[in-house]
């Protein structure tokens, strides 16, 4: 599928697969700053793109997960969604859970971007059918 991206700096990189859309389903989206991510405060980190999404689909924003697993570095409203609608800049909001500040520097790999499809809801009202669960809400399934 092809889509249309816009560099609004000439430094930015485009998202890119790791090995290849046959291995990876995720694609690298890259820091265009340098800035340090202190613990505990979200910060949105310049990625100098903008995209524009076809109607129907969405693009997810991900953790890394050498990043989370090595830094305590996620996405806390993962994954995010880029909507088609939108052509601001993408940025991805960060946190670092760990204890230390962590460095970024322009050119990094901070998050993972995956497309995905998605339908639109219309609402029908009216009452549900039965099933095994009902209302069942956390825990019900037992352990």
């Amino acid at each position: 599928m092809r889509i249309r991206i816009k560099k609004l700096n000439a430094a930015a990189i485009l998202p890119e697969y790791a090995h290849g859309p046959k291995e990876d389903a995720g694609l690298d989206v890259r820091s265009l700053e340098d800035t340090v991510l202190a613990p505990g405060i979200p910060q949105a980190v310049a990625t100098g793109l903008s995209l524009e999404i076809p109607s129907g689909y969405e693009v997810q924003i991900r953790p890394r997960s050498g990043l989370a697993l090595k830094h305590a570095i996620t996405v806390p409203n993962a994954p995010a969604t880029i909507d088609p609608g939108y052509r601001g800049e993408l940025r991805v909001i960060l946190l670092n859970l760990g204890q230390n500040p962590y460095q970024i520097h322009s050119g990094d790999r901070i998050a993972q971007m995956v497309l995905a499809k998605y339908e639109a809801v219309e609402w029908e009202e009216g009452e549900l059918s039965e099933s095994v669960r009902g209302a069942g809400g956390f825990g019900s399934s037992g352990r």
